[in-house]
């Protein structure tokens, strides 16, 4: 089944009342260990009439071994991308969607840092809750979208902006820790990690709060 590519529709509707589109996506939300990320891709008038890059989509829909390509295209197209974390420690504190809300925050303030005035823009946010106006993002116009990633491109390339990011970073926690194979699974529930968390326990970048000994295979 092919998979429609996604479209600038709602983005140049909302460009009609807003300055900018800030699209943002998380990734990692239900890893066992490693950072939660989240991407922000930003988009103005003249990039709203540009063509979407080709083979961009979700980053679950993007081949991993495209995904790199698909993301610097991706970066190179829109006016501004930033990723912000948290981590796994803070995942343990403060929860998950604070987390995220955090991070959210997080690569707002590196757009702010380079120019980007969040307040001037509408922040459209993959799902269906808004984890980033209580976290403080008090005066931000955030409005969540259920299936932005797939359906809005600004969102699709946040979502592989961050997938790419982070599954760097997972890659590079491997080479510290390579018994749990982070190189393969991303941190992710699957069974070599399950296996080797039973071996050798859980390390500092896992997260200590969840039921990881017995959490279900995610992919």
């Amino acid at each position: 089944m092919t998979v429609a590519e996604p479209k600038l529709t709602l983005e140049r509707r909302l460009l009609r009342e807003h300055a900018l589109v800030i699209a943002c996506d998380e990734v990692g939300r239900g890893a066992l260990a490693g950072p939660v990320a989240v991407g922000a891709a930003v988009i103005d008038a003249p990039r709203s009439r540009k063509r979407v890059p080709a083979g961009l989509r979700d980053s679950k829909l993007v081949p991993e071994p495209k995904r790199a390509d698909v993301a610097s295209r991706a970066a190179a197209w829109v006016a501004a991308s930033a990723v912000g974390w948290a981590s796994s420690a803070e995942i343990d504190e403060v929860g998950i969607i604070r987390a995220l809300g955090l991070a959210s925050l997080r690569a707002l303030a590196d757009l702010r840092a380079h120019g980007v005035v969040p307040e001037d823009a509408i922040v459209i946010l993959d799902g269906n809750h808004d984890y980033i106006t209580p976290a403080g993002g008090w005066g931000l116009h955030v409005r969540p979208i259920i299936k932005a990633d797939r359906d809005c491109a600004s969102a699709s390339a946040a979502s592989v902006i961050a997938k790419v990011a982070r599954d760097r970073l997972m890659t590079e926690l491997h080479d510290e820790l390579p018994a749990y194979n982070w190189a393969r699974n991303k941190g992710y529930a699957s069974p070599d990690h399950r296996e080797a968390i039973r071996e050798h326990g859980i390390s500092r970048h896992h997260r200590a709060s969840w039921s990881i000994a017995d959490a279900p295979t995610l992919f």
